[in-house]
C-alpha cells in the first residue's frame, strides 16, 4: 500500500536520477569541448584529475556512450513521471517530442565538424544537444499526462455488448418449420437456426412493410409444411404473391401426400380463376349457434368499429336478426337456398312478407320477436335502427361477381378432413378491403369451426395481414387447436394494427398467448414490448475516473435488456428478433435470437422465373355470371311466395299473418 512517505521518497530517487542524467551530459561537454573551456578558463587542476579518473572508468572511449549514458538516466526518471492527465493529450504529440528531440540530440556532433571559430562551435554544439535533451524531456513528460486506459469508443450503439448465444443446432422434426441464419457474438459471425419445433403453439410473425416478412418467413412455412404433408389454408392479402408459391409447391409434392390433396382458389376479381364456394353450406351448419357465430362475423367485417362495441343494443339487434334469416334459409327445404346471397336478398324483402315467413319456423320465434312486435306497435325509428343496420351493411356485398362465387359448391372448407384432403388459397384485393375482407372473413370463420376437430390430418392455416379479415375468438383457436394439430401463422404489421381492428383486450390475449414470435422491424409500444418478452442478459459496463494525479477505470457487470427497443426499431430487411416456444420432448434452452435470415436469392429467383400461372379453371362470360344473380333474386321471390301461400292456405298458420294498414 502506498503512503504519503513513500511517494515522496520516490519522487527524491527520480530528481536524483534526472540530476545523474544532467552531470553526466555535463561531464560530456566539458570532455569533449575541454578546448572551448580551457579559452573560457573554466578550468582547474582539481577537475581535470577528476576528469581523468572518470576516462579510466571507459565513459569516454567513444563519443556516444556517455550521450547514451545521460538519455539513459532521463529515460528512468521518467518512468516514474505522474504529469497531470490531459483528455486532449495523445501519443502523437509526445511521440514527436521525443522523436524530435532524439534527431537533434545525436545530430548535433555536425556542428563540431564546421569550420568555424573552436569557441562558437563549442557554444553551438552545447545549445543544439540539451534542445534536444529538453524536447526528449518534454516529450517523456507529456506521454506520462496522456490517459493510458481508454474506454472502448469504437462501439458506440454497445452491439458488442448485447450480443448473446444463440441455437446452433438444426432441431427438426415432422411439424418443425427451420429457418437458416447467421448471428453477431462478441463480434464474431457464427451460423444458427431458427427452429420452431412445436407450430401448433401458434407463431407470429411481426414487421412493418418491407422488413422481409413474406420473402424470409412466410414463405419457408408454406413450402416446409406443404413438404411435410400438411393441408393448408392461406389468406393471400395481395392476391397472388403467396398463391403462386403455395400452387407451385403442391404442384411439386402432392404426390408425397398419403392421399393427394386438391388445390383451390378463392378470388373475387378474375372469376376464370376460382372455385366457388359457400361458407353458409347446409351440411356444416349443424346447429343455430352457427348461424350466430356467421353473423356476427360477417356484421363485424363489415363495420370494424363493432368489435368494440359489442353487446349495445344496437349492434346485438342487427347480429340477431341476420342470425334469424341465415337458420330460417337453413331450415327451409334443408338449406337448399342457405347461402349468402340469398340472405342478402331475402333482408331486403317488404317487413310483412319477411315477418310472416319468418314466424313460420318456431326456433328463431325468440330472436325475431322483438323485431315484430316494434314493428306492429309502430316504433319505427327502433326498427330501422335495427334492421336498417344489417340491411345497409349486407347490400354492400349485393355485386354479380361475389353472388357467383358465394352461391356456387366447388369444396367444402373441411381442409383436414383424411379422406379428402385440401390446399385452399384465398386472395384479397387491397383496393377493396372493406368488401371482400368480410366475406372472407366469414370464409375463415367456418373453416376454423370445421378444422378444428379430432382425428383430423395435420393443417396449417396462415394468415397473411392478418387484422385485415375479422376472426372471432381467435385466441381460443390458438389454445385448443394445438391438441388438433391445427398450426396458426399471423402475419401482422405492427400490434397497434391489431389493437386498433381488434380492440385492446382481444390484441393483447392474441399477442400474448402467441407461443413463437418472429419479428422484424417495428417501432413504439411493439419494440418495448417484444423488449421486455426477450428479457435481460449480464452485460459489461466501464466507468472511467480522472484526476490531477491519477486516472482509474471501474468495470462491472449489469443486468441490461438483451434486445434494447431501439435495436428492434433498427433492424435491417432481413434481420430478425424473436423468441420460440420449444416441446416436451425436444426441450431448448436458447429460445431466444438476434439475427439476419439467410436466403439463397439466386435460387429463390430462379425458381420464382419457372413458376407456373394458375391456370384457368373454367370458361365464363358476363351473361352467365348476370344469370346467377338474376336467379337468386328469383329464387327469394319464390320462397316468399311459396311461404305465404302455405300459410293462407292453412288455418292453423293463419295467426302469423303480419298485415300492418
Amino acid at each position: 500500500m502506498q503512503t504519503g512517505e513513500n511517494e515522496q521518497a520516490l519522487r527524491k530517487i527520480l530528481d536524483m536520477t534526472r540530476l545523474i542524467s544532467i552531470a553526466v551530459l555535463v561531464l560530456h561537454f566539458y570532455y569533449y569541448c575541454y578546448a572551448a573551456f580551457e579559452q573560457w578558463h573554466l578550468t582547474v587542476t582539481l577537475t581535470d584529475r577528476l576528469m581523468g579518473n572518470i576516462r579510466n572508468t571507459g565513459l569516454f572511449n567513444n563519443f556516444h556512450v556517455s550521450k547514451l549514458i545521460a538519455l539513459g538516466f532521463l529515460a528512468i526518471s521518467l518512468m516514474g513521471a505522474r504529469g497531470r492527465k490531459d483528455e486532449k493529450l495523445n501519443y502523437k504529440t509526445a511521440f514527436a517530442y521525443i522523436i524530435t528531440g532524439l534527431l537533434i540530440y545525436f545530430l548535433s556532433y555536425l556542428s563540431l565538424l564546421l569550420k568555424i571559430a573552436l569557441a562558437t562551435a563549442a557554444i553551438l554544439y552545447i545549445s543544439i544537444t540539451a534542445i534536444g535533451f529538453i524536447l526528449v524531456l518534454s516529450g517523456g513528460t507529456l506521454l506520462s499526462r496522456v490517459i493510458q486506459q481508454q474506454l472502448n469508443s469504437k462501439d458506440i450503439f454497445n452491439k458488442e455488448n448485447e450480443t448473446f448465444p444463440q441455437e446452433e443446432r438444426l432441431l427438426e422434426n415432422e411439424f418443425s418449420i427451420n429457418l437458416p441464419a447467421q448471428y453477431n457474438l462478441k463480434g464474431k459471425t457464427r451460423k444458427s437456426w431458427i427452429n420452431i419445433i412445436n407450430p401448433f403453439r401458434g407463431l407470429m410473425v411481426l414487421g412493418s412493410p418491407g422488413s422481409g416478412k413474406s420473402y424470409f418467413v412466410i414463405r419457408h412455412v408454406i413450402t416446409q409444411h406443404i413438404r411435410k404433408g400438411f393441408t393448408m389454408f392461406v389468406y393471400d392479402f395481395k392476391f397472388d404473391d403467396l398463391t403462386k408459391i403455395v400452387y407451385n409447391t403442391w404442384l411439386q409434392y402432392k404426390i408425397k401426400y398419403p392421399v393427394e390433396p386438391i388445390f383451390y382458389v378463392i378470388n373475387f376479381d378474375d372469376l376464370t380463376r376460382t372455385h366457388r364456394c359457400n361458407p353458409l353450406d347446409h351440411e356444416s351448419m349443424t346447429d343455430i349457434t352457427d348461424a350466430a357465430e356467421s353473423a356476427r362475423t360477417i356484421l363485424m367485417g363489415l363495420n370494424r368499429d363493432w368489435i368494440k362495441r359489442q353487446g349495445d343494443f344496437f349492434v346485438e339487434s342487427p347480429i340477431n336478426f341476420l342470425t334469424a334469416i341465415i337458420w330460417y334459409l337453413r331450415r327451409y327445404k334443408d338449406g337448399e337456398f342457405c347461402t349468402l346471397p340469398h340472405v342478402i336478398e331475402l333482408m331486403q324483402v317488404d317487413y310483412d312478407s319477411l315477418f310472416t315467413a319468418l314466424r313460420t319456423e318456431k326456433e328463431i320465434e325468440v330472436l325475431i320477436n322483438p323485431f315484430v312486435n316494434a314493428y306492429l306497435n309502430d316504433v319505427m325509428e327502433q326498427l330501422e335502427g335495427q334492421i336498417a343496420a344489417a340491411k345497409i351493411a349486407m347490400a354492400r356485398l349485393s355485386s354479380p361477381q361475389l353472388y357467383y362465387v358465394l352461391s356456387g359448391n366447388d369444396f367444402t372448407l373441411d381442409i383436414n378432413n383424411p379422406d379428402r384432403p385440401k390446399i385452399v388459397c384465398m386472395g384479397n384485393n387491397p383496393q377493396k378491403i372493406q368488401i371482400y375482407g368480410a366475406v372472407l372473413s366469414l370464409y375463415v370463420t367456418r373453416l376454423v369451426k370445421l378444422v378444428n376437430k379430432k382425428g383430423k390430418q395435420k393443417s396449417s392455416l396462415i394468415f397473411d395481414e392478418f387484422p385485415t379479415i375479422y376472426l372471432n375468438n381467435m385466441d381460443s383457436l390458438i389454445a385448443t387447436a394445438r391438441s388438433n394439430k391445427v398450426a396458426t401463422c399471423l402475419g401482422i404489421q405492427d400490434f397497434s394494427q391489431l389493437r386498433k381492428d381488434y380492440g385492446k383486450e382481444q390484441a393483447d390475449v392474441i399477442m400474448n398467448i402467441t407461443g413463437n414470435i418472429v419479428s422484424g422491424q417495428v417501432t413504439g409500444d411493439t419494440a418495448k414490448q417484444l423488449s421486455e418478452r426477450f428479457g435481460k442478459i449480464m452485460q459489461d459496463r466501464e466507468s472511467l475516473s480522472i484526476n490531477s494525479q491519477d486516472t482509474s477505470i471501474s468495470r462491472s457487470k449489469q443486468l441490461e435488456a438483451a434486445i434494447p427497443p431501439s435495436k428492434i426499431s433498427a433492424l435491417s430487411s432481413g434481420d430478425f428478433v424473436g423468441m420460440v416456444a420449444d416441446d416436451p420432448d425436444c426441450k431448448i434452452d436458447l429460445k431466444a435470437f438476434h439475427c439476419s435470415i439467410l436466403n439463397d436469392h439466386e435460387a429463390l429467383k430462379k425458381e420464382q422465373d419457372n413458376f407456373r400461372d394458375i391456370p384457368a379453371i373454367r370458361k365464363l362470360d358476363n351473361a352467365m355470371v348476370q344469370r346467377n344473380y338474376l336467379q337468386i333474386k328469383q329464387d327469394v321471390q319464390d320462397i316468399i311466395q311459396s311461404e305465404m301461400e302455405r300459410v293462407l292456405s292453412d288455418p292453423g298458420l293463419a295467426h302469423l299473418i303480419i298485415r300492418k294498414s
